[in-house]
């Protein structure tokens, strides 16, 4: 397939998936000491889907690839690079989960790497994605695949109420129009320490460590998102011209409703237009800006020109956006 000579480029199609086992708050609350209306009233989360046991970063990241594919009407084969963002890679190391889906993808004339920005993946993913399809002329994969689940102390409320597993997929392709039409990125790594994962390999002690669950300073957490989330929001508008007026979609990363309610409000803006799934599906990870760009996509709500505006933030502490322009055609 032939591809338009331009360094434009424009998001092209979208995929997602959501693995069939759904896990409720009153589920949960058997185990746990908390209650739908505890979870709910402190998140906004009602359920969350939990991959199966054959199910792995690779698996969901693979399907959503497909969808997104078929969404752009391309090949594998018509690919340039293969991008994926997660925190919960199949090996702790090498080889890339973005290897695994190029090979069972067919991708056989693209690259394939990981990228890892915890739940601002997605963010750092599109901005490295739009970088190579303008060098290259041909167009990149983007895929966030997260199984949360496997991370989590399921006997800490403070956790693991909070997050769910799937994958999102987005096809970047060079346009004849701007599509993709500024990126924020940015990083507090003095707050490293508020969000992690032990283990690793800083000392030998560590080696022999098995890796361990997630742990979360929350108010301090909750404290940078929403600072984080504000700042990237107003530097997309600011920094292109545009006012909040002008974007039909906000798709903020999906962490938490008093989050976002926080950011909604400091911005002036009415709760209702920050795009919102978190109660079906739960924090995603870096799969949830494409998980939700996939909904809005299959109701049928991106119309030709409308202007998109998405907002993350993830453990680092780092952060990122992107200004795009939903463009059908190229």
């Amino acid at each position: 397939m032939s591809f338009p000579p331009s360094q434009h480029v424009r998001v092209a199609g979208v995929g997602a998936y959501l693995p069939e086992r759904v896990v409720t708050n009153e589920e949960l609350s058997a185990s746990l000491d908390t209650s739908h209306e505890w979870i709910l009233s402190h998140t906004g989360i009602h359920q969350r889907h939990l991959a199966a046991p054959g199910e792995s970063a690779s698996s969901m990241g693979l399907l959503a690839a497909r969808r997104a594919l078929e969404d752009a009407h391309l090949l594998p084969g018509d690919l340039a690079m293969v991008i994926v963002t997660t925190s919960t890679a199949d090996y702790a190391s090498y080889p890339s989960t973005a290897a695994i889906i190029q090979g069972n993808l067919g991708a056989v004339n693209a690259g394939a790497f990981d990228l890892n920005a915890a739940c601002a993946g997605f963010a750092y993913g599109v901005a490295m994605g739009k970088c190579y399809c303008q060098a290259q002329g041909r167009p990149v994969l983007v895929v966030a695949s997260e199984v949360n689940s496997r991370i989590l102390d399921w006997h800490d409320r403070g956790t693991c109420v909070l997050f769910g597993d799937g994958a999102g997929a987005v096809v970047l392709a060079p346009s004849s129009r701007p599509g993709m039409l500024h990126e924020v990125l940015g990083a507090d790594g003095t707050g490293a320490g508020y969000l992690v994962r032990e283990a690793g390999l800083r000392t030998p002690e560590d080696i022999l460590r098995p890796p361990g669950f997630v742990r979360m300073d929350g108010r301090a957490v909750f404290q940078f998102a929403v600072r984080a989330m504000e700042n990237v929001i107003r530097r997309l508008l600011s920094e292109t011209g545009h006012g909040l007026e002008d974007i039909q979609h906000f798709i903020p990363h999906q962490a938490n409703g008093r989050i976002l309610d926080a950011v909604a409000r400091n911005m002036g803006l009415a709760p209702e237009r920050f795009f919102r799934n978190i109660q079906h599906v739960a924090n995603t990870s870096s799969a949830s800006i494409p998980i939700a760009l996939a909904e809005l996509r299959r109701q049928g709500a991106l119309k030709q020109g409308d202007l998109i505006l998405t907002v993350a933030f993830g453990a680092g502490l780092v952060y990122g956006g992107s200004l795009l322009r939903w463009e059908a055609e190229g």
